[in-house]
């Protein structure tokens, strides 16, 4: 998932070159469609659909953990706001498939700050629900890594940063991460090909220097944890994939 200070404005940084298929097909929220996602489940089922592809309640019922009336009640609810779709080509039988009908989705920070109390309330869910994924992600990394090749070990990364930014230097930085992310995709495939999931944080932080008004320029890294030092990792869309 993907998120935006103004859905209107421009990008300040210029694109990398990267061909229009590497762009991925991201719904951008108004405050009904955000309602409608805002749910726990719902959230985990179009994600589920994202990553993984088609698949019926029933699949997605064991998949999640879940009831198969609760994932088929959800799912119908996620058709009905347009992120979902069926996918006929996949059934062969009797029970209805699911296809996401977007790579991801965009979340514009006006829900909030123009938002009524019901749509700041689904925004919190929303948001909160982004952050769960993430830290369970993680945790099924750390809980798993140990059974993965070396060379993906090696290639996986927990890394943190400290900059001193204004709000737009931050926007830009997070713009030009966006670009590099989305100019790997559609790449040739190639044997050993799996699903590397990324995520995204750029948060301000009221340190007690800043309040006090003093501070340096100097920028650098507080963190650099790969998987090579086992140390042990997105929604739309927010790139993805929300």
């Amino acid at each position: 998932m993907t998120r935006n200070r103004k859905a209107q404005s421009p990008t300040p940084t210029e694109p990398l070159d990267s061909p229009p298929s590497a762009r991925p097909d991201v719904r951008a929220l108004d405050a009904r469609a955000l309602r409608g996602l805002a749910h726990p489940l719902r959230m985990r089922l179009l994600a589920a659909l994202r990553q993984d592809g088609p698949a019926t309640a029933s699949r997605l019922a064991e998949r999640l953990g879940e009831s198969s009336g609760a994932t088929s009640y959800h799912l119908r609810q996620l058709a009905a706001h347009g992120f979902v779709e069926d996918a006929p080509e996949h059934g062969k039988g009797r029970e209805r498939w699911w296809r996401a009908a977007h790579d991801g989705t965009r979340f514009d920070e006006t829900l909030v700050d123009e938002g009524d109390e019901a749509t700041r309330a689904a925004a919190d869910v929303f948001l909160r629900q982004i952050a769960a994924t993430h830290a369970q992600e993680v945790d099924t990394w750390l809980a798993t890594s140990h059974t993965w090749p070396a060379q993906w070990r090696t290639g996986s990364d927990f890394s943190d940063f400290t900059l001193r930014l204004t709000a737009a230097q931050t926007d830009e930085l997070v713009h030009r991460l966006h670009d590099v992310i989305n100019s790997y995709r559609d790449l040739p495939a190639e044997e050993g090909t799996e699903t590397v999931r990324l995520h995204t944080h750029a948060l301000p932080r009221r340190s007690a220097e800043a309040a006090g008004g003093a501070g340096h320029r100097g920028t650098g890294h507080d963190h650099d944890h790969s998987a090579s030092h086992d140390a042990g990792h997105g929604r739309g869309g927010r790139g993805r994939g929300a």
